[in-house]
């Protein structure tokens, strides 16, 4: 994959992070817990996605010659 490519998914998946990260702080107490849960579910698997695109790019980086 590009590199271009994995940067624009990084920071895609990183604001869809955050999104989810403020939507889950802003649920009130009166919050039915299967919404939590789902909402939950999907930031965990937002990062997860997240962090494997960022070891990706971090793998596509070139490294310095000795």
């Amino acid at each position: 994959m590009a590199v271009r490519y994995l940067a624009q998914e990084l920071y895609r998946l990183t604001k869809k992070v955050e999104e989810l990260e403020a939507g889950l702080a802003a649920m009130g107490q009166g919050t039915p817990a299967a919404a939590r849960t789902r909402l939950e579910t999907e930031l965990l698997r937002a990062r997860k996605e997240r962090d494997r695109f960022r070891a990706m790019l971090e793998a596509k980086k070139e490294k310095p010659l000795l």
